[in-house]
């Protein structure tokens, strides 16, 4: 007791810390690029061909995830856990059904309970959508430690 602390663990956890932080801020710019797609397509699908705006949401939601994977692992995480790249991709696509039923029902939600806009709506549903997601995927596909196919 009383020794000195270990730094060498400290500097471990500053590290791990700094990459977690590096990937969150890279994740969140990929985020905004396919949060752009998603909105887009959204706001098109659903005032200029007509869809229901949960079947506008379901459609740009997962083209935005398409464009969120391709940039997520060219550029955000550096870890990669499953070495079969279609594996991940389905690991990801899988992952992202999740923030797709949470999108879906926050939508839901804002729209039908709320009245207010699905526009407005979808704000809310990106920031739970956004955390589910990305804690998921970093926990299950970008850390060490290889799962191999």
């Amino acid at each position: 007791m009383g020794g000195q602390p270990d730094t060498g663990a400290m500097d471990r956890l500053r590290a791990r810390l700094g990459s977690i932080s590096g990937e969150f801020w890279r994740y969140l710019m990929a985020s905004v690029l396919a949060l752009g797609l998603d909105f887009g397509l959204l706001y098109l699908l659903t005032e200029q061909a007509g869809l229901h705006y949960l079947t506008s949401s379901a459609i740009s939601y997962s083209t935005g995830a398409v464009l969120h994977y391709i940039v997520s692992v060219s550029f955000v995480f550096r870890e990669r856990r499953v070495t079969d790249p279609r594996l991940e991709f389905v690991g990801f696509f899988a992952i992202g059904l999740l923030g797709l039923a949470a999108n879906q029902l926050v939508l839901k939600a804002a729209v039908d309970g709320l009245a207010l806009s699905y526009l407005v709506g979808k704000v809310a549903a990106v920031g739970v959508s956004f955390t589910l997601t990305f804690v998921t995927r970093k926990a299950v596909l970008f850390t060490a430690g290889r799962i191999r196919a």
